[in-house]
């Protein structure tokens, strides 16, 4: 296939060179956002008196016809074309004739491919958003059917203090609403056009930019032609957002694959989610989890891969950024389908409440409400942190827990303590007590449940 910019050489690529400098291979996805933009462009072209409604006509039918040819496979993408880009004008060519070598007045391939990268990762964030709603969902519903699971809460992996499994999955649920608004935020920034700024210094031509923009669903068009064809600004952002939604995924898949293992025994996933052993026949893994958790390590790789590439390009457009879609694409494709399994392996996943709430008997978790029920006497806290200090020394010592052990060993430590500091240490009281707003006391975890559920309902797929 004759190069579009080879009017200037006389000497034929390498044939190393060419392939290295193609990018068809991955670019080729990127087909319905590049006709669609040229579509939108001749529309353009026709309105300002460029080309002829004749022209506009021959070119609008040709792209339609090469997109639903694609689209049924009719038409197979060559491979042997340099783009995706290249590949659609070319072909426009050979079926319309010289008409189609009319689309390409007034832009370049650096804001086309600049417009079609905007499009397709435009399209792609909904597709992650709407993989997110789906997973804060599924931990709404498993959260609404474990209000009254007691367990442990951690802090440096060591039993702290009861908490409700509910109160647990919440947590998740406030991060991944955080990561949709991070989104939303990258999307608005996205969400502009760059086409019209041709090569680097715009065009002679009298063309209508916003016209362009708003037929393409852009809230308006960048402002400085260099920085329309140079700016990669929202390939690292949304990068960005997908390394902190797989962070997220990432905390939540080792406490899956802890609550999962025989030491721990909170949850058990379904076989659906999970695999076995070549050799030991009693094993079940998670190993969906587990590829969550490693493949966060990819999605860094993208985003450091892409600032890198960035760092050191002087304005405007340089080969190198040619480098921006294999890691933002790779990026967003394993965001997507980790999102994709997450929820579902959630969903299904069954909660031992047994085992949490006497994992929950254990570790001494009370003892701040014990040192609380001293303050609330009239006892300094830092006082009553000490005696409770020393008395989970002599359980320790002797085997006992705070539960059992005997109002008079207590009284050898404080004449404060009463029969009531029973009822105030076990732990539904413990839990029940929490009343400060975000607790994992009933009434807050009904307030977050709520919130969660609000969320859910204003949200709309875009």
């Amino acid at each position: 296939m004759e190069k579009m910019w080879a009017g200037r050489f006389i000497g034929a690529l390498d044939r190393m060179a060419d392939d290295f400098n193609s990018s068809i291979h991955f670019d080729s996805k990127m087909y319905e956002q590049d006709i669609k933009g040229s579509l939108a462009h001749a529309a353009m072209l026709c309105a300002q008196g460029i080309i002829s409604a004749d022209d506009l006509e021959k070119i609008s039918a040709g792209l339609e016809e090469i997109l639903a040819d694609i689209r049924e496979g009719r038409l197979e993408i060559d491979m042997n074309a340099e783009d995706i880009h290249m590949f659609v004008e070319a072909e426009l060519t050979k079926r319309i004739g010289d008409v189609g070598k009319r689309l390409h007045t007034a832009r370049s391939r650096n804001d086309q491919v600049a417009l079609d990268l905007r499009l397709y990762l435009r399209d792609e964030s909904a597709k992650i958003k709407a993989g997110l709603l789906s997973l804060i969902k599924a931990i709404y519903e498993k959260a609404s059917e474990n209000t009254d699971a007691i367990m442990p809460g951690y802090t440096h992996l060591q039993r702290a203090q009861p908490i409700t499994f509910a109160q647990h999955l919440l947590a998740y649920a406030m991060m991944f609403m955080r990561d949709v608004d991070r989104l939303s935020d990258a999307v608005k920034r996205m969400n502009v056009s760059p086409l019209g700024s041709c090569a680097l210094a715009g065009t002679t031509y009298p063309t209508d930019r916003d016209m362009v923009a708003k037929a393409l669903g852009f809230d308006g068009v960048t402002e400085n032609s260099m920085d329309g064809v140079s700016d990669r600004d929202f390939c690292a952002e949304l990068l960005s957002v997908c390394s902190i939604i797989m962070m997220h995924l990432s905390r939540f898949s080792e406490e899956i694959i802890l609550w999962s293992s025989w030491e721990f025994g909170f949850v058990e996933l379904s076989d659906a989610y999970t695999t076995g052993s070549s050799i030991m026949p009693q094993k079940k893994n998670s190993d969906m989890a587990e590829l969550v958790r490693g493949k966060t390590g990819r999605v860094y790789g993208d985003l450091i891969g892409t600032l890198t590439m960035l760092k050191g390009l002087p304005l405007a457009y340089n080969k190198d950024m040619q480098e921006d879609k294999e890691s933002v694409f790779d990026g967003v494709e394993t965001v997507e389908k980790c999102l994709e399994i997450f929820a579902p392996m959630l969903s299904t996943m069954k909660v031992k409440k047994e085992n949490m709430r006497t994992a929950a008997g254990k570790g001494f978790i009370n003892a701040t409400d014990l040192a609380d029920y001293l303050t609330k006497k009239g006892m300094p806290f830092r006082s009553a942190y000490k005696i409770v200090g020393n008395i989970v020394a002599s359980c320790l010592a002797s085997g006992n827990i705070l539960e059992t052990l005997p109002l008079a060993v207590y009284k050898n430590f404080s004449e404060l303590f009463e029969e009531d500091l029973y009822e105030e240490i076990s732990l539904d009281t413990c839990v029940k007590k929490r009343i400060s707003k975000g607790s994992t006391g009933p009434e807050s975890v009904s307030y977050q449940l709520r919130l969660v559920a609000d969320y859910l309902n204003m949200q709309t797929i875009d």
